[in-house]
């Protein structure tokens, strides 16, 4: 690397080349853009790319830095403890980008999910008020979720999770990875991770938008990008609510999220606040039985992070998380209300460092959670009862904590055509058995050339119980205090194929579950149980990714074509009979995914989603309202009887003109007005059309 002063604008020229298509960004660790580039230079390129060989960047600066600039996108991703690029790593790594996200015709970050071939998104009502997300046919408990790396999951119920304080607007891209990765993650990486990086912008900025339309709904959001010197500083905020478009699914929500950081030579502070508020109809949320349950959410969090510079970096993380959970069996009434409160206090700490040998990381993290309850947890003596914020004569009488310590070593070898990267976690919780466990894993690639990837890998991951799967009892439910955690032995292999503006993947895998944690009926008069069962999981995926102007190296008509398809088969490998699986036998056996993104004229472009989806499993269905003889409330009459779940195709659509200031834009969900189910008894809302407007301007 060299740089020249001269008028401080900077821009990329080439100089020298490398047979490692991601020397240059291992280098740089920054977004590049490349800038004007002489004839000399040129032919040199061309040469080379003829050749295969990829070239490494020099900073220069120049005065004709305004010139039409083109973005290079190598991204660091998190498949492994130690940073590895997209090129280097040996696990495929799905990753929705920012411009995806602009034009995706979604209302929240869950409906962006639904996109990834592998991930399966199960809805009870719209624009992400509750939704659980799975990967690879696993269930909602089973996932590592975090926020710009940060462990984010909820240990009451992963049906919460997905309460986050940031909306589309903030994300700079979401990273998903697929198959056990407990080696990386620890504890819930059970079937993967989701890692949602919000953006970073450079400059400063305002922004704000506002959206409305179908069934009373109406959302606004704004922030502001104020960097201060070597401080970084963005924040903001949002809400909205609706009518929900279907029955009890009515909603009003709020979040607040500031990110900050601090540049230095010597390390990188970072840091997050985030505060998200809801109130919702929860449409059968525990039970179909009830007609009118309803759910109060509030959720804080905060982290600070820091990462040293240099040959060996360090990277400690101290974060916090609590939520307040009101859910009311009956709304407005005591009758099978529960109150609960969650802590979650974290410290993680990671080195990684380049030697003779390979690429080595270590890592260790210290989780304590706590959960005060009216309902989870240990009985409480008296007086150690805690009143609950905000209600007369209400008090938390139950309570448990557990510290989860865990400690992880990685080491990778990176050479030109081969990655190899293995690890071991050991893990210990003081509410299983307080005794280590361990979880290996091994990933393997070949890339015989530039454009082909080979990989292979085994991995095993581990869940442990929620407090609701250990604790919940209502008249429909009965949990189990003697869960043991679940255990997963994944298997993947694949190929990748991935010229310029071309990416193809087929990736079959086998997963073992051993104690799997399911809500399940034995028989048709029985409530759900939460109970250990053994499942194997075997799947194959195909995904074609075109991006057509970096095919033809010029502006085309179509923008973006991606299609997915994901089949899988699943089986219990034990003796114990079951009448209906509440969760982990209802994955989706076919899931089919098409988008296609192309301009119209000028600035105006579209963009069309097609899903279709066939879910085995099947669900009581439940009829006409009637007042219990023995409660006095409401309930449902039901026949007992199983109806399976039949499959559907969706239909999204987005029209948007976007300028440098603005951008305007009107969206349909559910264009073929289908009737459809994502858990049994909760018909998801029809037609949706919202139009909205965004605005942003530099200061």
């Amino acid at each position: 690397m060299q740089k020249k002063p001269q008028q401080g604008k900077h821009v990329v020229t080439w100089n020298q080349f490398s047979n490692r298509g991601y020397a240059l960004f291992n280098s740089l660790h920054l977004q590049v853009k490349i800038g004007v580039l002489g004839v000399a230079t040129l032919a040199v390129a061309a040469k080379a790319n003829a050749e295969g060989v990829r070239p490494v960047a020099s900073v220069v600066e120049t005065e004709e830095a305004d010139d039409k600039e083109l973005s290079l996108d190598e991204l660091t991703v998190s498949g492994t403890m130690a940073e590895l690029t997209r090129l280097e790593s040996a696990r495929v790594v799905n990753v929705i980008s920012r411009e995806e996200i602009q034009r995706a015709s979604v209302h929240c970050i869950n409906d962006l999910l639904k996109l990834v071939n592998g991930v399966d998104v199960r809805q009870r009502g719209g624009f992400g008020v509750q939704t659980d997300i799975a990967i690879d046919g696993g269930t909602f408990d089973q996932i590592t979720l975090l926020l710009n790396g940060v462990f984010f999951n909820n240990p009451i119920t992963g049906h919460l999770s997905m309460d986050l304080p940031v909306s589309i607007q903030d994300i700079e891209r979401i990273e998903v990875l697929e198959g056990a990765a407990g080696r990386v993650y620890g504890s819930n990486s059970f079937g993967g991770a989701i890692n949602i990086v919000t953006r970073k912008d450079t400059e400063r900025q305002v922004s704000a938008g506002a959206e409305g339309g179908s069934f009373g709904t109406f959302q606004a959001d704004g922030r502001i990008v104020l960097p201060l010197g070597r401080v970084y500083n963005r924040i903001s905020g949002g809400g909205g609510r609706s009518d929900g478009g279907t029955d009890n699914s009515q909603w009003s929500k709020g979040h607040f999220y500031y990110q900050g950081g601090w540049a230095h030579e010597a390390a990188d502070l970072d840091w997050q606040v985030g505060v998200s508020k809801k109130s919702y109809g929860a449409n059968t949320f525990y039970s179909a039985a009830y007609p009118d349950q309803y759910e109060r959410n509030e959720r804080y969090s905060a982290s600070v992070g820091a990462k040293t510079k240099g040959r060996v970096q360090f990277t400690p993380t101290v974060y916090w998380n609590r939520m307040y959970d009101n859910f009311e069996l009956v709304h407005g009434e005591s009758f099978g209300e529960n109150f609960h409160r969650f802590d979650v206090f974290g410290v993680k700490v990671g080195t990684q460092f380049n030697w003779w040998g390979g690429r080595t990381a270590i890592g260790a993290d210290l989780r304590q959670e706590d959960v005060l309850s009216t309902s989870l947890g240990k009985d409480l003596e008296e007086s150690q009862y805690v009143d609950v914020r905000g209600e007369d004569g209400v008090r938390y009488t139950r309570r448990d904590n557990r510290s989860n310590f865990s400690y992880n070593i990685e080491h990778n070898l990176i050479f030109d055509h081969w990655t190899v990267s293995a690890g071991v976690l050991a893990n210990m919780n003081t509410g299983v058995d307080a005794r280590h466990h361990f979880y290996p894993g091994v990933d393997i690639a070949y890339r015989p050339t530039q454009s082909w990837k080979v990989f292979v890998s085994y991995n095993k991951g581990f869940r442990l119980p929620t407090f609701t799967d250990l604790y919940y009892k209502s008249p429909t439910h009965d949990g189990n205090a003697g869960l043991k955690p679940e255990e997963n032995r994944s298997v993947q292999a694949g190929v990748q194929y991935h010229p310029e503006g071309v990416t193809t993947t087929l990736r079959g895998f086998y997963h073992r579950g051993h104690r799997m944690i399911d809500w399940v009926m034995y028989h048709a008069d029985d409530v759900f149980h939460s109970a250990n069962f053994d499942v194997d999981n075997l799947g194959v995926q195909a995904d074609v990714n075109l991006d057509f102007p970096r095919m033809m190296r010029r502006d085309t008509w179509f923008t973006a074509l991606k299609l997915g398809y994901t089949y899988m088969d699943q089986k219990r490998h034990d003796d114990v009979e079951i009448y209906k699986s509440n969760y982990a036998m209802e994955y989706l056996r076919h899931k089919f995914v098409a988008t296609l993104d192309h301009r119209i004229w000028d600035r105006l472009s579209a963009s069309w989603q097609l899903r279709w989806q066939d879910r085995e499993g099947s669900y009581i269905e439940y009829g006409d309202t009637y007042v219990d003889p023995v409660t006095g409330y409401l309930r449902k009459t039901t026949d007992g009887k199983l109806h399976s779940y039949k499959p559907y195709a969706n239909l999204d659509l987005k029209l948007q003109w976007v300028d440098k200031h603005y951008q305007v834009y009107v969206q349909g969900t559910n264009l073929t007005n289908v009737t459809y189910y994502d858990l049994g008894n909760i018909p998801q809302a029809g037609i949706c059309i919202m139009a909205g407007i965004r605005w942003n301007c530099s200061f």
